[in-house]
């Protein structure tokens, strides 16, 4: 550990262990970084590094302690949150909004790897079975929509697809996704029968597609 005072009466800085300073990163500091978290510990009149990991841990009381940031608020995820929420949207009863309006969403929503899939050879190979079965089978309706936003994403030209990521993009997702929580409380009929037993996914897929958005545009 190494151990250093700052005065402030403008006196020298004395090491307390008679060691150089190094402009190197110590193993285990440097460990510790690649980890995703490091500490800071202030004092006023005292700035102390410690390069021992266990004594960082035990002695992040105090100042700033330890500062961690978390992978998982990434937009990549938040944007997994909506196509899954909007897919269960699509199947879900019990709501009464305007369906159609999430296949917009949906192509806009989607992950780049859910775009690119969909466009490749197994999503082109998904839709075009899928319109045979339409044509000589009956589909449920529950089906259909994702089946239509299967092809709207298959022929939506570069330029539409272009603003997926963009700030346009998640304008206009927001734009759908403030409506859609419109008519779903507004025709339940009051909050307490959108959370009523037959209700509740809806209601909590229609929450986390407006909450996944906003945090989008921040």
């Amino acid at each position: 550990m190494l151990s250093a005072s700052l005065s402030s009466s403008g006196q020298p800085l004395f090491l307390c262990n008679k060691q150089i300073l190094s402009l190197k990163t110590p193993p285990c500091q440097s460990r510790l970084l690649n980890s995703g978290c490091f500490t800071v510990c202030f004092s006023p009149l005292s700035l102390r590094v410690s390069t021992d990991r266990k004594e960082m841990l035990k002695k992040n009381r105090g100042g700033f302690g330890a500062v961690c940031y978390s992978p998982l608020l990434t937009p990549r995820n938040f944007q997994w949150i909506s196509t899954v929420s909007s897919a269960i949207l699509m199947l879900a009863r019990g709501t009464a909004i305007q369906k159609s309006f999430l296949v917009p969403f949906f192509a806009l929503q989607a992950p780049a790897s859910i775009v690119s899939w969909i466009k490749g050879e197994y999503g082109i190979w998904i839709a075009f079975l899928t319109l045979l079965v339409r044509l000589f089978f009956f589909i449920p309706g529950e089906l259909e929509l994702p089946f239509i936003a299967f092809l709207l994403v298959i022929v939506a030209p570069y330029q539409v697809m272009n603003i997926r990521g963009r700030q346009e993009g998640v304008v206009l997702s927001l734009a759908i996704a403030a409506y859609l929580a419109f008519q779903h409380f507004s025709r339940a009929g009051s909050l307490r029968k959108a959370f009523d037993q037959g209700s509740i996914i809806a209601t909590l897929a229609i929450i986390c597609i407006v909450g996944v958005t906003c945090l989008l545009l921040i």
